[in-house]
């Protein structure tokens, strides 16, 4: 995959940094959190493999100086076999003044390998022994003066969620930079002094573990043991099961019920009537009056569809999705199904950036660089282009099909369900390549720490409103002028034997399709406004679950795998929609027609 000259320019100008410090480690031990609290820079951190693909820059303050942090991807080892792995090494040939690595104190030996392949680089590092408290709760005693002595670098134990031991960490790597004069350190000189084979780090991490290692009789926890219980079939799947539809429970009826008792009466009876009466005060022409407070006036569709419809489902699942991902549930989901997942031409670790589409598609697109060859990452985009709705678009849906049945919501998501299926089937079968076995790390289960997830929530919900509401707020205003200057009337004519012949919706429909270019549940909200019956509502639904990506996810796509291919998804997620739904029109209309 190419990069762009602007983006290969960027990565000289890191590489070529002064006084920069790489905070390095192996996935899942928290790194960004500790980027977060050094820098004051908040970056999303996740609690499953994979998720810190690309490195992050910020200053961290040593001395009353101010030194470049360079978060550098999280590898299992440094054999240049990954994009991570190669990005690692890059950073590590630039003379940087120190490290700072993180040890997990629960794996303790596979982190030790690591370190021990970064030590031959020569470069002065500092080590945080951070997931000591989980280490403690299994039953792990680690001597820690013995672990320096071993490894030669000081090593301060932290718990970087709740805070503990940063400070020392701080002293400690402001001592070690203030005495360091980073020597020339490149690929070359390291694999000259490398002392060893990968076996022979592997035996020397093993060594040093079974020193400083000891088990003391502790028990395992209830979380633990409810963790090692859901990687099993058996009551793993009840139990993922279950979790899924608490955690679609939890958004879907509470969106629902903060939709009705707060969002639509404070819309209703307060914000709307407030700007009708704020511009009924000035001489406003009859037109502009209309565009601003009419019937798809700014000043009243955008409370409707972006406050009262789209932004409580987003936040509730914010909120969920961030649980289950700092929790540790998701991989054991994964893991539990993969199994499915191979019959359809994916392995199971697909399902994070899957279900990560449920919140929106940029993310999960991005996600899938996780995945060990193209064919992997073309299959799962695709599947997330075609059948999973983001949230804002579920929640749009699901305020459109349950005022008319909760069946229509079970008939929709079992056309979504087939879609996913044959979608998944067909690229696996078609695209040239390979896809490889499940390979993922399982963290451990806990709760996660209230600090971080409430900090990780409000970044995503600042996330959605920064990306997100822009463009819905283009969408309404575009609804606006189209209504009120009659230019819909004239498409409706235009789209007529389409929506209406093909589809049997009414010719304002054709609202939905126009605005759907935008957003995705732009396309769903004007159907609200109209008059459908049952069958009405299940066409348009599905056109509206898997009609064109938003304009965002179009320009992810080209950005990631070219313009030929965001725009081959575009049409066949278009064409499919479009057909699919007017089969369903059809369809069903005959078999009515013999009830």
């Amino acid at each position: 995959m190419g990069r762009s000259c602007h983006e290969l320019q960027e990565d000289r100008e890191v590489l070529e940094l002064r006084d920069k410090i790489l905070l390095m480690g192996p996935p899942n031990v928290g790194k960004s959190v500790f980027f977060s609290e050094l820098t004051s820079i908040h970056v999303v951190s996740s609690n499953y493999a994979g998720t810190t693909v690309s490195y992050m820059k910020g200053t961290v303050s040593l001395n009353g100086r101010a030194y470049n942090l360079l978060d550098v991807p999280g590898t299992y080892s440094l054999a240049a076999t990954s994009l991570a792995e190669e990005v690692a090494l890059q950073f590590l040939a630039s003379d940087p003044l120190a490290i700072l690595f993180v040890l997990n104190a629960a794996d303790l030996e596979g982190s030790i390998k690591l370190l021990l392949e970064v030590l031959e680089f020569e470069i002065p590092v500092v080590a945080a022994l951070n997931l000591a408290d989980v280490a403690s709760r299994k039953g792990m005693e680690i001597d820690l003066e013995l672990l320096q002595q071993e490894l030669g670098v000081p090593i301060v134990p932290t718990v970087a969620v709740k805070r503990q031991g940063l400070r020392e960490l701080v002293d400690e790597l402001s001592r070690v930079v203030a005495s360091s004069e980073a020597a020339a350190a490149s690929v070359k000189r390291a694999e000259e002094a490398r002392r060893g084979s990968d076996l022979e780090l592997w035996q020397r991490a093993q060594q040093i573990t079974a020193k400083c290692l000891r088990w003391t009789n502790g028990k395992p926890s209830r979380l633990d043991r409810l963790g090692d219980a859901m990687l099993n079939p058996w009551p793993g799947i009840p139990l993922a099961v279950l979790v899924i539809l608490l955690s679609v429970g939890v958004v879907v009826g509470a969106g629902k019920a903060l939709r009705a008792v707060l969002l639509l009466p404070l819309v209703n009876g307060f914000i709307v009537p407030f700007f009708e009466g704020l511009f009924s005060r000035f001489a406003l022409p009859a037109v502009v009056h209309n565009v601003l407070i009419g019937e798809f006036g700014i000043f009243r569709i955008s409370f409707e569809w972006i406050l009262a419809l789209v932004m409580p489902y987003v936040l509730l699942f914010q909120l969920v999705f961030s649980f289950l991902e700092d929790s540790g549930v998701l991989p054991r989901i994964a893991v539990l199904f993969d199994n499915i997942m191979r019959k359809l031409g994916v392995q199971g670790g697909s399902l994070i950036s899957i279900m990560l589409g449920y919140g929106c598609a940029v993310p999960a697109i991005i996600g899938t660089r996780t995945a060990t060859t193209r064919k992997e990452r073309l299959i799962v985009t695709t599947i997330i282009c075609f059948a999973v709705p983001c949230i804002s678009q579920t929640g749009a849906l699901f305020s459109l099909l349950s005022a008319y049945s909760y069946w229509l919501v079970l008939a929709v998501l079992a056309v979504g369900l087939l879609v996913f299926a044959l979608v998944s089937v067909l690229t696996s079968r078609f695209l040239q390549g390979t896809v490889d076995p499940l390979v993922i790390e399982i963290p451990n289960l806990l709760i996660p720490e209230p600090r971080a997830y409430f900090k990780k929530f409000f970044i995503r919900a600042k996330h959605f409103v920064v990306d997100a509401e822009g463009p819905m707020l283009v969408a309404v205003v575009i609804a606006a002028l189209l209504a009120e200057t009659g230019i819909l009337t004239g498409l409706s004519i235009v789209l007529r034997p389409l929506v209406s012949g093909w589809l049997g919706l009414p010719p304002e429909a054709s609202m939905s399709l126009i605005l759907g270019i935008i957003r995705r549940e732009m396309s769903v909200a004007p159907l609200l406004a109209l008059q459908l019956d049952g069958l009405q509502v299940f066409v348009g639904a599905v056109v509206s679950l898997i009609y064109l990506p938003c304009m965002s996810v179009f320009g992810i796509l080209a950005k990631e795998f070219g313009a030929k291919v965001a725009v081959a998804i575009g049409a066949g997620t278009t064409v499919t929609a479009l057909f699919l739904g007017g089969v369903l029109n059809h369809l069903i209309r005959f078999l009515l027609s013999f009830a």
